[in-house]
């Protein structure tokens, strides 16, 4: 379905560079960092999900010998006012440590380094603290009642209709997305459907707990030690919390554990850097399984209304929505995502959304995954699948019908480019799976849905340097999580056509690598990827320079394949990469390419599933029987980590939906450990079977678009839907635990 293109690299799947080093333990994470005299620090965290604190005794603590040092919120940066403005993967001051108030339990209060993990643990306990416990709020409905206690009392309050509160506020800022005249399409509409929704807080659940190291020399700068999705972005935050130019600070990036968007954001580092400053020795701290759960970031609960006009043909002509999204305790829930998302994979004429940031007292959201896509989609694509029920079409045909086209404009204001909507969902009606018959027996059902994700792009930097033996070194700023070093290597040899074997690529620190954004959104293999190979090309002209030179000709009469050069005009000349490489210094010096860029031509990526489930009617259990994920991916450099990415988007899906959640008894988080908070495992799933789509993206040398996100959004809404065809009733609320199902089941009986 692509644009037909020949590759010798791209489009093969090459064993990662790094696997040997992690199938063997050779590879170092944040907490392998060992360090001449290391210090460790823990840190005291509040009890309470919403208290003002009146006073902190540290004498005993200071004064016993086995402390070497405290960090309380006086030793950080004059933090800011608290404003409405969200901020996307960037610090907030009173989130390292609270001053005066704390917003959540957990809620970092200070910090004491010593000489063993178990003894700093130890000297929180001689801390005093007194607290003026307030009212809290566990969730948005919560926080916007009229009798809610104000988390940030400087707000003032909007004329918004759901800012009912005379205190104050708990709401931010509002997005609202118009297209069309809703209102009146709905007036017009041969039906209108409302319904709402809700769902709960759920955590990106990365095997590696969040650490970070820190050693700052007497009279020296910073160098900072973690494993984060940015380490510049760990730079620039350190340095805001210090208060110090992000000049003197180096972060070194470790490998990474996972992130799924929950390692954007500096929590120890900042600690760990002031500790090692007052004691002069390095700083290790690492976060319990507790602590990552209750102190990190999670992603939104939400409550939504959304009401979907449509005709009796199934030609949707109107869709409005109302969105709540809990930012936690500061402000920046994915509004924006799950408003760009919500209808995107329609043409919709008609749209108006309303997108409320609110805060409640839990720990500030992160990013997760196609950040409130999930959240959003889940509503619509259960209203799509109820809508075809009603009218008698099948599911498939009716998404079909409404999809979005290229050309067509989003309710976020975007045109649609090259993007795969149909071609993903013709590829579920082609497919053997939607056609097959379920198995015999009862309380057995089968769901579709369908899932978008913008995807981002970024700056970027690569540099590669050509070796002595005619291979190349390739430095690239961006953390890899998800094989993104073979990926982005794989397009710097495909440009000069020689064995992704010969590259050998590391990521640079921040003093090693120019600045690069993030990793998320989907866009390493797009940004990076697109660097790699403005550098290969770099490297390539300078080749073609120094052959010239070397035969002495002019460079128009010199021809470069696979890796060989040869002069146009006389056969018998040829050089190939290793025979040039050592008499680089006799014609100019050592072959560095470099690229330094923010590429456009990003394009939304679409994914959907399959999902057949049997339902337990007596427990409530629902075992997920088989699942086929389909994914427009534009190109898939390397068709094995792609499988790989749709198979674990959609595996974390199927969790959000059916177990997933912070189980809230008096504003505390009760399931706070790996055996509570259930995500699913290898006994949970049957091999989940990926479809790779093709649609490319010509905005691309090689077509890329983002793979890693959109896979995680048509679980909810197909295992609903599998749920419904099981049982016959349809549930609203996420997670479709047992407890929902046999409440759901027995309801009006």
């Amino acid at each position: 379905m692509a644009t037909e293109m020949k590759f010798k690299v791209i489009g093969k799947s090459p064993i990662r560079h790094d696997g040997n080093d992690k199938v063997t333990g050779r590879a170092l994470y944040g907490a392998d960092m060992t360090l001449p005299g290391m210090l460790y620090g823990k840190v005291l965290r509040s009890p309470h999900p919403h208290a003002r604190i009146k006073s902190i005794d540290i004498n005993d603590l200071i004064n016993h010998p086995d402390c070497k040092a405290v960090v309380t919120s006086k030793d950080l940066a004059s933090a800011p006012e608290i404003t409405k403005d969200p901020l996307y993967g960037q610090v907030r001051i009173p989130n390292v440590l609270a001053s005066d108030k704390v917003f959540y339990k957990g809620h970092p209060i200070l910090a004491v380094a010593s000489s063993s993990p178990d003894h700093a643990e130890e000297l929180l306990e001689l801390v005093k603290i007194e607290y003026e416990v307030l009212n809290y709020a566990s969730n948005v409905e919560e926080a916007i009642q009229i009798d809610s206690d104000i988390l940030h009392e400087n707000w003032q309050k909007t004329d918004d209709e759901l800012d009912i509160s005379e205190k104050g506020t708990n709401i931010g800022t509002i997005e609202v997305y118009k297209l069309g005249d809703v209102d009146k399409a709905l007036e017009e509409s041969e039906n209108i459907m409302e319904r709402e929704f809700r769902t709960k807080t759920v955590h990106q659940g990365y095997i590696e707990p969040t650490n970070g190291t820190a050693w700052w020399r007497p009279n020296d700068r910073l160098t900072v030690w973690c494993s984060s999705q940015g380490h510049f972005g760990i730079r620039d935050s350190v340095a805001a919390v210090l208060g110090i130019p992000n000049s003197q600070i180096t972060v070194i990036p470790m490998e990474i554990g996972g992130g799924f968007g929950g390692k954007l954001s500096a929590y120890l580092e900042p600690l760990a850097a002031i500790l090692s400053k007052k004691t002069g020795y390095p700083v290790k701290m690492t976060m319990s399984r507790a602590e990552v759960l209750e102190a990190t970031g999670p992603t939104s609960g939400s409550y939504q209304k959304i009401s979907i006009g449509y005709n009796s043909k199934g030609k949707i002509n109107a869709g409005k929505a109302v969105m709540l999204l809990e930012a936690g305790a500061f402000p920046g829930a994915p509004v924006s995502g799950a408003a760009s998302a919500i209808f995107s994979p329609y043409t919709v004429e008609n749209v108006q959304i309303h997108g409320y940031d609110i805060v409640t007292n839990k720990p500030k959201t992160t990013a997760y995954r196609a950040p409130g896509s999930p959240i959003s989609m889940f509503a619509v694509e259960s209203m799509i699948n109820e809508i075809a029920d009603e009218l008698g079409i099948d599911p498939v045909e009716l998404r079909i019908i409404n999809a979005a086209k290229n050309g067509t404009r989003r309710a976020d204001g975007v045109v649609n480019g090259t993007i795969g909507a149909i071609d993903v969902m013709e590829n579920i009606r082609n497919h053997p799976h939607y056609s097959m018959p379920l198995p015999d027996g009862e309380y057995i059902g089968r769901g579709i849905s369908l899932g978008f994700c913008r995807n981002n792009s970024g700056l970027s930097s690569v540099i590669s340097n050509m070796l002595p033996d005619g291979n190349f070194s390739l430095i690239e700023g961006s953390v890899d999580i998800g094989g993104s070093r073979t990926s982005v290597a794989q397009q710097f040899a495909e440009v000069l056509e020689i064995p992704v074997e010969n590259v050998m690529p590391h990521i640079g620190d921040t003093d090693t690598i120019g600045f690069t954004s993030s990793t998320g959104g989907s866009g390493v293999t797009f940004k990076t990827g697109f660097a790699a190979y403005h550098t290969a090309n770099d490297i390539k002209s300078q080749l073609i320079k120094r052959a010239a030179l070397i035969w002495d000709t002019l460079e128009e009469n010199i021809n470069y394949s696979e890796g060989v050069l040869y002069h146009k005009n006389d056969p018998e000349l040829k050089l190939s990469l290793k025979e040039i490489s050592p008499i680089l210094g006799d014609t100019g010096g050592p072959i560095t390419g470099k690229s330094h860029i923010n590429p456009a031509g990003q394009e939304g990526s679409y994914a959907a599933n399959i999902i057949d489930v049997k339902v337990d009617p007596d427990t409530g259990k629902v075992d997920i029987l088989k699942v086929t994920a389909f994914q427009d991916v534009g190109r898939a450099i390397h068709p094995g980590y792609v499988e790989g990415q749709i198979q674990g988007g959609t595996t974390q899906g199927i969790g959000w939906a059916l177990n997933e959640e912070y189980f809230m008894i008096d504003g505390e988080m009760k399931n706070n450990s790996f055996l509570d908070y259930r995500m699913p495992t290898s006994l949970d799933l049957p091999m989940i079977d990926p479809v790779i789509i093709e649609v490319n993206n010509p905005n691309h040398p090689f077509g890329v678009k983002g793979v890693g996100e959109s896979n995680i959004v048509p679980p909810l809404a197909a295992v609903s839907h599998a749920v419904y065809n099981a049982i016959g009733k349809r549930i609203y609320d996420l997670p479709i635990n047992p407890e929902s199902i046999i409440r759901a089941i027995n309801k009006n009986l």
